[in-house]
């Protein structure tokens, strides 16, 4: 059994933390299908440490969404501090520090990836974590910068010395952002190099491919990112493949809608309906990729009401079922 600090994980498959995208309702939608361990999205650690209200107001925890993980952003030391007083008043189970983000206005800063370039300073900011906080701390990270830095091992080695206890890589460089082929290798490497579990990241697209990072790496789990976009069912899909060599179906249209419906109401529930439906657009067309629906898809984009949107999601089914 996979276990990050105290907290044992029945289920080697985690929800991984994606900015914009890991917020409650989609993390629930997972839950139900067997996801046994979420993350946040990404959030600022400056943004917690100012209590911005939108972002405190995307901290509630239910119940049935743990245990589940913070996953944090930053680089100054002092408003790590500041964030992790704030973290403390909720219920999370553990803190991720993200090493890994690629894009330009994170790791342009110093942030992110940013930190793959200072080992020692990304160390000195986990061991900040660490000594101010009880609950387990993990780091996410990349195989490197760049092709001609490629220091993963090095990062894993310094992250495991500053006493986290949990280690999560994508296989890719910064520079590769989310192109080009993941490096089993490099993964490999750094299980074989630490201590502590590790977690792979990077096309863990369908439940082959999980199997495949499984069984080239070695590592003791997987978060699915990309491969759970508007695909809750690749949780037990992946399980029944794993345990027993099983390929479960594909999900009916009728199933599919079910759960795009349900994810559609607990979106608006959540956020209010204009924010709701303008943000369930892009899970939506996730959810829907790959149906002959071109121009209804397109119309879901233009959707400003939760009457709208389901009325097109009626469409889409009697489209299908035609």
């Amino acid at each position: 059994m996979l276990s990050i600090g105290n907290i044992p994980i029945p289920s080697s498959l985690i929800l991984a933390p994606m900015a914009g995208i890991s917020d409650q309702p989609y993390r629930l939608v997972n839950r139900a299908f067997g996801c046994e361990f979420a993350f946040t999205e990404m959030t600022s650690a400056a943004a917690l440490a100012y209590r911005s209200g939108r972002t405190l107001e995307r901290l509630s925890i239910l119940p049935e969404d743990r245990p589940l993980g913070i996953q944090i952003v930053g680089a100054d030391p002092e408003i790590l501090k500041m964030a992790l007083d704030v973290i403390h008043e909720y219920s999370f189970d553990t803190i991720d520090f993200n090493a890994a983000c690629p894009v330009r206005k994170v790791a342009g800063k110093g942030k992110g990836a940013g930190l793959l370039l200072e080992p020692l300073k990304l160390q000195k900011l986990l061991k900040v974590i660490v000594k101010n906080t009880s609950l387990p701390v993990t780091v996410k990270i990349r195989s490197g910068w760049d092709e001609t830095s490629v220091n993963a091992v090095d990062i894993a080695l310094c992250a495991e010395d500053a006493g986290i206890q949990g280690l999560i890589i994508h296989g890719r460089t910064r520079d590769q952002r989310y192109k080009g082929r993941v490096d089993y290798s490099i993964i490999r490497k750094v299980k074989e190099a630490l201590t502590i579990p590790v977690i792979a990241s990077g096309d863990a697209l369908t439940p082959a491919l999980v199997r495949q990072m499984f069984e080239e790496t070695g590592c003791d789990g997987v978060a699915l990112a990309r491969g759970a976009l508007g695909n809750p069912w690749i949780f037990p899909q992946t399980m029944a493949l794993l345990q027993n060599g099983t390929v479960l179906p594909a999900p009916d249209i009728d199933e599919k809608i079910r759960v795009i419906r349900e994810h559609l109401a607990a979106t608006i529930d959540f956020y209010g309906e204009k924010l709701g439906v303008i943000l369930f657009r892009k899970f939506m067309a996730w959810y829907t990729k790959g149906l002959p629906i071109k121009e209804l898809r397109g119309k879901a984009f233009g959707a400003r009401t939760g009457d709208e949107m389901f009325h097109l999601i009626s469409r889409v089914q009697a489209h299908i079922a035609a």
